[in-house]
């Protein structure tokens, strides 16, 4: 008595169609890399989806029927995509990170909160709430000199705190982040 003939499994077949597929892609795509590729993603979707392919149905037009939709997919979807091969469009793209205020921002507060209370209550009321130093001075009952001092006062306090150079404005962000915005801008001119 003989054993029972076992179906032999599909994806041993496989292997044999790859010259041919290799030689359909190129005609397609007319690049050996791109051919390449396009023969893989085949045989990994071939090979997922072994369980669609009906056994005794012919192998080679099933791997070319997935072959020829991958290349038109790649084909409709490159049509949608914009070409930067240069980088230069994902240049002028370039946009600062949203933390870098967070972070600058707590670096500021934590300073603030150092400060003498008046110096403190000056530079909020000038700098934060927009008031003249007469209408800061008028609601401290103080001389309009006394709040310029204070303000004066605060804001180099306020600098060396955040370890900020004289005449530097205080900027929420980095200077690395600044430098990759300041360059991407220039070169989009």
């Amino acid at each position: 008595m003989s054993a029972p003939d076992v179906a032999a499994d599909p994806r041993d077949e496989l292997v044999e169609h790859l010259p041919a597929m290799r030689a359909f892609a190129i005609s397609l795509t007319r690049n050996g890399a791109i051919a390449d590729d396009m023969v893989q993603d085949t045989l990994v979707k071939a090979w997922t989806n072994i369980d669609k392919f009906q056994v005794g149905t012919n192998m080679r037009a099933w791997l070319f029927t997935i072959l020829r939709n991958t290349y038109y997919s790649s084909r409709r979807k490159a049509k949608r995509e914009v070409s930067d091969v240069d980088g230069i469009f994902t240049e002028s793209l370039a946009e600062k990170p949203a933390h870098d205020g967070h972070l600058q921002m707590n670096d500021f507060r934590v300073a603030l909160a150092k400060l003498k209370d008046e110096q403190r209550e000056a530079l909020l009321l000038i700098g934060a709430l927009g008031f003249s130093y007469e209408e800061a001075a008028e609601t401290c009952g103080v001389a309009v000199g006394t709040i310029k001092s204070r303000t004066n006062r605060a804001r180099k306090q306020l600098a060396e705190l955040m370890g900020l150079n004289e005449n530097e404005a205080m900027e929420m962000t980095d200077d690395a982040t600044m430098s990759v915005l300041s360059a991407s801008k220039v070169s989009s001119f």
